[in-house]
C-alpha cells in the first residue's frame, strides 16, 4: 500500500512538472492609454484656482443636505430595480471571470470503474481501475489562456465601473426627481392662488358688466384670464402627478408617510464643491475607468488571437491502480501519459480574420476611451458655466417677480379707486404669474445644475464596486 500511494505522489509530482512550462510568453501589446483629448483646465476657470482646488468628494451625504432627500436616496439605493440588476451583472461578469481563469490550471478528477466481460477462451475477466485523471490540459506557452483570462478581469471590472455609474445615475436622478416635485408643489400652489384671483376678478368685472360700468371687452378678457388659470392650474398638477410617478418608480416603492417635511426650494442647499483639474474629473468617473477597463480587454484579445497562430499543445494523464481483482485494487500501480500538438497550417484565413477583427474592436475601444474623456470634459465644462450664470440669472428673475408683485399691488388699489381698467389688471395679473413662474423655474434650474455637477465630476458613492 506505502509503495503504491508513493507512486501515485511521483506521477503527480512528474505531471505538475510538466504544467510548469505553461504562461512562458504574452503576445498582448503593451497596453497604453491614450492621452486624454481635451484641453488642461475647464473653461472659465484660471490656472492657479484649479490647481489650489481638490476634485469632488464621493461622499452624497455630505452633498445634499435635505433630510428628506437622503431618505428617497437611501431607499433607492435599497430598491432600485435597474441598480440591481447592474449590480447582478456585475456577479454574472465576475463569475465568469472566475470560469475563464480557471482554464489556465489542470483538472483533477478522480475515478473508479469495474468491468467484466469474457476473453479469447471465453472465460469472464474482471477489471478494476482507480486514480487520478488530467484530461486535455492545454499548456499555456504563448498566452492564450492568460490573455483570454485577462480579458475576462477586465470586463469584470468594466462591469464594476458601469454599477457604480449607475449608482451615481440613480442617486442624481432621485435629486432631480424631488426638486421637481417641490417645484410642481409650489408651482401648484402658486397656480391655485391665481385662480382664486381670477375668479375675483372675473367675478367683479361681471358685476361692473351688470351695471354698464364695464364692456364687454373686459367681461371677455376677464373670462379669457379666469379659463388660461383653470388651464394652467390643470397642467400643473398633472406635472406634479407624472413626477411623483417618476420619482416613486427610482425609489421602488410608494412615498412612505413617515417621511421627513418637505423643504421649499428656497430652503434647498447644496455643499459647494470644486471643480479641479481635469484628470482629477477622469480619476473619479466610472464612466472612463470602464471604457479603460474595455480598452484593457480588447488589449488582451489581440494577445490571444496572435496566439492562436502558434502550436497549441494538451496534456493528458492517468495514474492510478488497476487489478482483475477488488480486493487487490491498490497492489498495481499504472499511468499513462499522452500529449499532443497542434499547428495550424490551412484555416481558410480564420485566424487571421480574427486578428484583424481584434486589432479592430481594440480600435474601437481606444475610440470609444477619447470619446468618454471629451464627453466628461463637456458635461463639466456645461455644468460649471450652468453654476456660474444661474446664480446671477436667479438673481435678476427674483428682481422682477418682486417688481411685478409691487406693480399689481399698485394697479389694484388703483383699480379698487376706479383709476385703472379691468384690462390694465389683468396685464398686471398676467405679468406677476409668469415671473413668479419663471423665478421657481430658475431656482429649479440652479438645484438640478448643481446635481448634474457633482455627477459630472464622479461623485455618488463611497467607493468602486470589487
Amino acid at each position: 500500500m506505502t509503495s503504491t500511494w508513493r507512486s501515485l505522489r511521483l506521477g503527480a509530482l512528474a505531471t505538475a512538472s510538466l504544467l510548469m512550462l505553461g504562461a512562458c510568453a504574452n503576445l498582448a501589446p503593451e497596453q497604453q492609454s491614450p492621452a486624454a483629448p481635451v484641453a488642461a483646465q475647464f473653461p472659465g476657470a484660471s490656472a492657479t484656482r484649479a490647481t489650489n482646488a481638490a476634485a469632488a468628494p464621493l461622499d452624497w451625504t455630505a452633498y445634499y443636505q435635505d433630510q428628506r432627500l437622503r431618505k428617497l436616496i437611501e431607499l433607492a439605493l435599497q430598491n432600485n430595480r435597474d441598480l440591481r440588476v447592474a449590480l447582478l451583472n456585475v456577479e454574472q461578469a465576475r463569475a465568469q471571470a472566475r470560469i475563464t481563469a480557471a482554464s489556465q490550471l489542470p483538472t483533477v478528477g478522480a475515478g473508479f470503474s469495474a468491468s467484466r466481460q469474457p476473453d479469447s477462451t471465453g472465460k469472464n475477466v474482471n477489471n478494476f481501475q482507480a486514480g487520478l485523471q488530467i484530461s486535455a490540459y492545454e499548456l499555456d506557452l504563448f498566452g492564450k489562456l492568460r490573455n483570454n483570462s485577462d480579458a475576462a478581469t477586465a470586463r469584470y471590472l468594466a462591469s464594476a465601473e458601469g454599477a457604480r455609474a449607475a449608482q451615481i445615475s440613480l442617486i442624481g436622478a432621485v435629486a432631480a426627481a424631488q426638486f421637481s416635485l417641490q417645484a410642481d408643489e409650489e408651482l401648484l400652489a402658486l397656480a391655485r392662488q391665481t385662480l382664486v384671483s381670477r375668479e375675483d376678478s372675473h367675478r367683479l368685472t361681471r358685476l361692473r358688466f351688470d351695471q354698464g360700468a364695464a364692456s364687454s371687452l373686459e367681461l371677455a378678457s376677464a373670462q379669457s384670464a379666469l379659463e388660461a388659470a383653470r388651464a394652467a392650474l390643470a397642467q400643473a398638477q398633472r406635472q406634479r402627478d407624472q413626477d411623483e410617478n417618476a420619482l416613486v418608480l427610482l425609489i421602488a416603492q410608494p412615498l412612505p408617510a413617515d417621511l421627513p417635511p418637505a423643504q421649499g426650494l428656497n430652503a434647498q442647499a447644496l455643499s459647494d464643491i470644486a471643480a479641479g483639474l481635469p484628470s482629477e474629473v477622469l480619476v473619479q468617473r466610472p464612466d472612463v475607468l470602464q471604457a479603460e477597463q474595455q480598452l484593457r480587454a480588447a488589449n488582451a484579445n489581440i494577445g490571444a488571437a496572435r496566439a492562436a497562430f502558434f502550436p497549441a499543445i494538451t496534456l493528458t494523464s492517468n495514474v492510478g491502480t488497476a487489478s482483475s481483482e477488488l480486493s487487490g485494487l491498490f497492489k498495481n500501480t499504472v499511468w499513462t501519459f499522452a500529449s499532443q500538438a497542434l499547428m495550424p497550417i490551412f484555416d481558410a484565413g480564420r485566424n487571421e480574420a480574427n486578428l484583424t477583427a481584434a486589432k479592430a474592436a481594440r480600435d474601437i475601444a481606444v475610440a470609444q476611451y477619447e470619446k468618454s474623456i471629451q464627453s466628461a470634459f463637456r458635461e463639466v465644462a456645461d455644468a460649471l458655466s450652468a453654476r456660474s450664470t444661474l446664480a446671477e440669472q436667479a438673481r435678476a428673475q427674483d428682481a422682477q417677480a418682486a417688481a411685478e408683485a409691487e406693480r399689481l399691488r399698485l394697479v389694484e388699489l388703483r383699480f379698487a379707486n376706479g383709476a385703472s381698467s379691468s384690462l390694465e389688471l389683468l396685464d398686471a395679473q398676467r405679468a406677476s404669474f409668469a415671473a413668479r413662474q419663471a423665478a421657481l423655474q430658475v431656482r429649479l434650474a440652479a438645484l438640478q445644475s448643481g446635481v448634474q455637477l457633482y455627477k459630472a465630476l464622479g461623485g455618488g458613492v463611497a467607493s468602486a464596486i470589487r
